[in-house]
């Protein structure tokens, strides 16, 4: 439904005899599915009435089908259609990552003693950062591939913001906006701080309701993906900060948003760590995708935090700090996760399937025998 010679052809077919855009072999894929929403009426229906079984079709796009279009859609797909969230490659996926720690091994069992890693310096880690997950920039590498995130973010600025609801946008204020969502992601910034940054970095006349707006849209394109927070029965619900943490849907938006560089992020570390741990986020939403789990974070009035909280549906949960590494680094995580892990047995909760700090680099992922966490390189994991 993208392809310029068929576009408007398409769209005609659409409207008048969309059946015969839903002939040929199966599975049959429908590109940008959301520029002609009676697609999902249709399909539902051919679903229905259908001999075969399961996967006749794949509807694929890169933004949710706009405000003004819902109306052509009238049924739900409950049962008929399943939704699957796309993200960047993992660094598993991108043969980067050895793959023997397995998350799905360690909420099994408690088995788990050693494993190797691809072994990564931080310069590589800085640049796959940069590079991103993007399909084409895995397949390119070198220099070539860091600047398909600056495409894409240009991409984002000039035109995708504005055509998923066909409304236009200022370019200059969604840059201006992005550069703000990459300083503070990790955090659990509100909108008003975010305000107070754009306007400390030349920006005036704009509201909260406006950023509001503008942040909607990103996430309809799929750009930004804030990460919820994670609520225990630990203390009382005002004492938990429920604010969602602000990522983007890859480390590399950021990095192009900021004109970071590899060697821009290795020569200063503090701002490394905070894509660093973007980049693991990244990394474990698609490995919990697999296993049907999800990605949560945990913070509370004292200033107690956990990067991540590794939810599956039976229950099982299991804490994990991100941090580059380093003896002392390390021990901080650690340290951080026991606090968590003895509030966690104060109040009679179950306890985690496990613990593990994630390192940017290592040879090696292990167990520490003291205490029983699993010290992991990112590039040793897969779900």
């Amino acid at each position: 439904m993208a392809d310029p010679k068929t576009r408007e052809q398409n769209l005609q077919l659409a409207r008048i005899d969309i059946q015969s855009l839903l002939m040929g072999e199966h599975p049959r894929l429908i590109n940008e599915w959301q520029d002609a929403p009676q697609f999902w009426d249709a399909i539902r229906f051919d679903v229905d009435h259908a001999e075969s079984g399961t996967g006749r079709f794949l509807l694929t796009g890169s933004s949710v089908v706009p405000e003004k279009m819902r109306t052509q859609i009238s049924h739900t797909g409950t049962g008929r259609i399943a939704r699957l969230r796309m993200r960047p490659m993992s660094l598993w996926e991108s043969g980067e990552s050895s793959g023997e720690v397995r998350l799905g091994d360690l909420f099994a069992s408690h088995d788990f003693v050693s494993a190797r890693a691809d072994s990564h310096s931080l310069s590589d880690m800085a640049y796959f950062v940069c590079r991103g997950g993007w399909p084409t920039a895995v397949e390119q590498g070198g220099d070539i591939a860091l600047d398909r995130a600056n495409d894409y973010f240009e991409a984002v600025v000039e035109s995708d913001i504005s055509r998923v609801d066909d409304i236009p946008r200022d370019p200059d204020r969604v840059r201006r906006l992005m550069r703000s969502y990459a300083r503070l992601q990790g955090t659990q910034a509100s909108m008003a701080a975010m305000r107070k940054d754009m306007v400390a970095n030349d920006v005036q006349g704009i509201d909260e309701e406006t950023i509001h707006a503008y942040l909607q849209a990103l996430r309809k394109i799929f750009v930004v993906e804030d990460m919820a927070a994670w609520s225990p029965s630990l203390r009382a619900r005002e004492s938990i900060r429920t604010t969602d943490t602000r990522y983007f849907a890859d480390p590399s938006i950021a990095a192009a948003a900021l004109g970071a560089t590899p060697e821009g992020l290795v020569s200063d570390l503090r701002t490394f760590g905070f894509f660093f741990e973007a980049l693991a986020i990244r990394d474990l939403r698609v490995y919990m995708d697999t296993l049907s789990g999800s990605v949560e974070h945990y913070r509370d009035k004292t200033g107690l935090e956990c990067d991540a909280v590794l939810n599956l549906r039976t229950g099982a949960y299991a804490l994990v700090e991100v941090k580059l590494g380093g003896e002392a680094l390390i021990a901080e995580g650690v340290a951080s996760l026991a606090k968590l892990s003895s509030l966690i047995a104060s109040k009679g909760m179950p306890g985690p399937s496990f613990r593990m700090v994630v390192t940017a680099v290592g040879d090696f992922a292990y167990r520490r025998p003291e205490d029983g966490v699993i010290i992991c390189p990112l590039s040793a994991l897969r779900s």
